[in-house]
């Protein structure tokens, strides 16, 4: 056990039962493989394998120490992030169709504060469609769109897979970097000029493992500006997924919202040994295969390549900034100064008591220390980025009006 293991909580009996459950498919898979697989085929099944994934198991993700969760979103810390978004995507629908679709509805917070907020603005979305892979997580966002906006239900349903054609507002928050990503190390010696890391069993246990990589891997690699040796993740996947809800566009946009980098920034030499993380309450280590199925596993986002996908595909990039400039753009900082936190409508107001100036004070310092948490470049303000992809949007989008950083790419 490494010193950050032992820093971890200790899962509870249930979680090792259904983590051990799921070791025995991976290393049964592994064993039918030839005693290999690849990094992203791991990933893949530690978080959405059916039942016994990271986001398909029963245990909560979203929240805070107090939910037992393991890492906050956005939405979770505030709803004048939905409030603010909502005032982009007002601006998407109104040059499309009113429909928003969001990719990974986590706990169901951002779409209620959106359904809210667009409503509030006078463009209520005929349909809010959610594409979500999970069913556990399907039936959280269900609970908590029946207790917060029991009004709209008739507006949004779930999708078992993408629409082949769509117009509007797709919407994204933190989903690319949860996308399986491939392992590789570039080496000089290496035949290839880089082999793939990928997963192997030794002593009965899990354990990185070399092969020679894929011709489509080592296609991905050679435009990586990488200097030997160096190790990092390249997600096929990501650039697959946005490759493909861009061709299904007919008329709207794309907003992806995650933490990464330009491509230039992100395979950095001082970044050589990659950027995967995983995430298990609340705690950042390193090791993908303690107790598997557990941990969430996550990767930055190369921008660049987000980019390049969407506009292979024919759409133009709308724009590309840090998620500070977004939200100020979007106007955060006048919602939080309007200091219209409605009872039964956000977190912070259940935690206070109605009518009381102390309570509303309390109030006022909480939202501020989220949007703080939002915006600062020490906090989520500049390690989130925003990027939109569009096809007949006329620009320049509200949330890109200042600080575009499309150039950047």
């Amino acid at each position: 056990m490494t010193p950050a293991q032992a820093e971890l909580p200790e899962p509870s009996a249930d979680a090792r039962t259904a983590s051990e459950a799921l070791s025995t498919i991976i290393a049964a898979e592994i064993a039918a493989r030839g005693g290999w697989m690849s990094f992203a085929r791991y990933m893949e099944l530690a978080l959405y394998a059916p039942g016994l994934g990271y986001y398909s198991g029963g245990s909560h993700k979203f929240g805070g120490h107090q939910a037992g969760g393991d890492f906050l979103t956005a939405p979770e810390l505030t709803p004048l992030y939905g409030r603010a978004l909502a005032r982009q995507v007002a601006q998407i629908l109104a040059a499309s169709s009113p429909v928003v679709m969001e990719a990974g509805a986590g706990s169901g917070r951002l779409a209620a504060d959106l359904l809210l907020a667009l409503d509030a603005l006078g463009c209520t979305p005929e349909h809010y469609r959610i594409l979500e892979l999970s069913g556990e997580l399907r039936a959280r966002q269900q609970a908590t769109l029946n207790e917060r906006v029991p009004q709209f239900a008739d507006r949004v349903e779930w999708l078992d897979e993408l629409p082949e054609r769509y117009s509007g507002c797709l919407i994204g928050n933190e989903v690319l970097d949860a996308m399986p990503t491939h392992g590789l190390r570039w080496d000089d010696e290496a035949e290839s000029g880089a082999v793939e890391r990928g997963v192997g069993i030794e002593h009965g246990r899990l354990t990185i493992a070399e092969r020679p990589a894929t011709a489509a891997l080592l296609a991905a690699a050679k435009s990586m500006p990488v200097i030997a040796p160096y190790r990092s993740e390249i997600s096929l996947a990501a650039r697959a997924w946005v490759a493909e809800l861009a061709r299904r566009l007919e008329r709207g946009a794309m907003l992806l919202i995650d933490y990464g980098l330009p491509r230039h920034e992100l395979y950095h030499p001082l970044r050589d040994g990659g950027t995967l993380r995983c995430h298990y309450r609340h705690r950042v280590h390193e090791d993908p295969f303690w107790f598997p199925g557990l941990s969430d596993i996550t990767s930055h986002v190369d921008f660049t390549t987000v980019a390049e996908a969407g506009f292979d595909a024919g759409l133009e990039v709308l724009g590309y900034t840090s998620q500070a400039n977004f939200l100020i753009n979007c106007g955060i900082g006048e919602l939080l100064l309007q200091g219209k936190v409605g009872a039964g409508d956000t977190a912070i107001a259940r935690d206070a008591v109605p009518g009381g100036a102390a309570d509303m004070r309390l109030a006022d310092l909480r939202a501020s220390g989220a949007v703080n948490v939002l915006i600062s470049p020490n906090e989520m303000g500049e390690l989130f980025k925003v990027i939109a992809l569009g096809r007949g949007v006329p620009g320049p989008l509200l949330g890109f009006a200042r600080g575009d950083r499309v150039h950047a790419l």
